[in-house]
């Protein structure tokens, strides 16, 4: 993995490969998804200060477990705000499982818990009636949000999921992609630069890796 600091938005060599920051705030698989990033292309570095993000030319935000331990690191650490600036300057950025849910206003998980805020709307408990919680391989089924990571994929995709909480965005417009599981079930959100999935492209086989190519392609034309 790379530990490159160039500034993001400067104009990279020819042929070098997109900085990827894989943002480490104490939770997630972090090797599974920088080692399938650098499969696709990527430059990757794994960052766990503030400071590291700035030099990147696009971000991955990884996490599973609680919402609330999530949100307390990122804060404490300052990652979250650094994240957060970073989104608003224009930077890549996808999402991955609690990386997604991170994103929204605020989580039900084990009380009320407050997020990122990038995304308007909450996450909340999976109430379809099957069995919680939801994991496994599922098709999902793309919209229009969705169409830049869904360049060249099946339609529909199947993916892998492990998750007990869902986002309910504000805007529906935001909802890149859906999974039946006794009903309708968020799986993706896009929205500009902001890309986030519920499921495990790192481990969704060939076709997480399409999706996860498809990310650094939009790093590679947003630094060109």
């Amino acid at each position: 993995m790379s530990g490159g600091s160039s500034t993001a938005g400067a104009r990279r060599p020819v042929g070098a490969p997109p900085s990827v920051a894989v943002v480490d705030y104490g939770m997630g698989n972090l090797a599974s998804v920088a080692k399938a990033l650098e499969r696709v292309g990527a430059g990757v570095r794994v960052v766990d200060a503030a400071a590291g993000l700035k030099g990147a030319d696009a971000l991955v935000l990884p996490g599973v477990g609680a919402f609330r331990d999530a949100a307390a690191r990122l804060e404490a650490t300052g990652l979250g705000p650094a994240v957060v600036e970073r989104i608003a300057a224009g930077v890549p950025f996808l999402g991955v499982c609690l990386g997604l849910q991170l994103l929204f206003d605020s989580s039900g998980e084990g009380g009320r818990w407050t997020g990122l805020g990038v995304l308007g709307g909450t996450v909340e408990r999976l109430e379809t009636g099957l069995k919680v919680p939801h994991m496994g391989w599922n098709e999902v089924t793309w919209a229009a949000a969705g169409a830049g990571m869904a360049c060249g994929l099946p339609a529909p995709a199947a993916f892998y999921f492990v998750h007990s909480y869902a986002a309910r965005p504000a805007d529906d417009d935001v909802i890149a992609a859906t999974a039946e599981y006794g009903g309708s079930v968020v799986a993706a959100v896009a929205r500009d630069n902001v890309w986030a999935v519920q499921f495990h492209p790192e481990k969704s086989s060939a076709t997480g890796l399409a999706l996860l190519s498809n990310f650094v392609g939009l790093a590679q034309e947003k630094w060109r």
